[in-house]
């Protein structure tokens, strides 16, 4: 079985309205579809950028007003879906509750379905700026072309709950990430690599790029979109399968094929996923068949 995804180095600039939004998420998309790709990736909380647009009095949105987008922001990656037969994680849109906030990332099935994850890692900012609140569960997805996962950003810095989402089926990570410096964003990186190796997936992660300066706590952005292997002779020997130029307005794609993981994870150089040492540390497979 071989995918191809496409991942998106979302370009962050001040709109007037949601037409603005809609036409550039169009643009990505049909740029994805452009080169065959089955799967494409937004980044996490690319959705700020429909806070920038004014309101009656000049001044920008403020996170409480992001979820009065929803239904736009759903209908729009239905259709876009739907109109281009793929599987779009639209990056993640903030969503309202019983009154709470949450960061939620998207897959839109091709046939109009649509599948939610929320974060399940809050970052400090998250929580004492914006007042999120953490998703409960984690949930894999079934595709006509494999299993699949959602973790964003913080999330993939989390070893046990990668182990959990392999040890569920997932055979990809998607990563939408939002970082503002160096720092935070190598974090992201870092541990992507690391949660590839250990747990022998792929991950495909990208972030926001460019500038929101009416928005707050979204005005700087670093990003890079990667897609990223286990080290082993059948990969690349960085890990890395594609990735793009950091912090400019770009779609990176790449061919991920299920086959080889199938292969390293019996007879690779390594055999992390078979080799772990369940006597000693958490059996996170018979953990993920008590909660399926």
């Amino acid at each position: 079985m071989q995918l191809r995804v496409s991942a998106v180095q979302y370009q962050l600039h001040t709109i007037n309205s949601f037409e603005e939004f809609e036409n550039q998420v169009e643009h990505y998309v049909k740029t994805a579809a452009e080169s065959d790709a089955e799967f494409v990736l937004f980044p996490e909380f690319f959705t700020t950028q429909l806070m920038s647009i004014d309101n009656e009095y000049g001044e920008a949105l403020t996170i409480d007003h992001l979820p009065d987008f929803t239904d736009q922001y759903r209908a729009l990656f239905i259709r876009l879906a739907m109109q281009t037969n793929m599987h779009i994680i639209g990056g993640t849109h903030v969503i309202r509750r019983e009154g709470r906030l949450y960061n939620v990332a998207h897959l839109f099935y091709p046939d109009g379905r649509v599948a939610e994850q929320a974060k399940l890692h809050i970052t400090p900012t998250e929580i004492n700026e914006w007042n999120m609140s953490a998703g409960e569960s984690l949930e894999v997805f079934e595709t006509e072309k494999g299993t699949i996962a959602m973790l964003t950003c913080y999330d993939i810095e989390f070893p046990e709950i990668v182990r959990m989402a392999k040890a569920k089926g997932a055979d990809v990570i998607f990563c939408p990430s939002c970082t503002d410096d160096r720092h935070g964003f190598h974090r992201v990186r870092y541990t992507s690599h690391a949660r590839a190796i250990e747990n022998q997936v792929y991950v495909v992660t990208t972030g926001t790029v460019g500038l929101l300066p009416k928005v707050d706590f979204m005005r700087a952005n670093f990003g890079q979109a990667a897609v990223i292997t286990p080290n082993d002779i059948s990969f690349p020997p960085s890990g890395l399968a594609a990735e793009g130029e950091i912090n400019q307005d770009m779609i990176i794609t790449a061919d991920l094929n299920l086959e080889l993981l199938y292969k390293v994870r019996e007879s690779g150089s390594v055999t992390t996923w078979r080799d772990r040492r369940t006597d000693l540390y958490g059996d996170w497979e018979a953990k993920a068949k008590v909660l399926v």
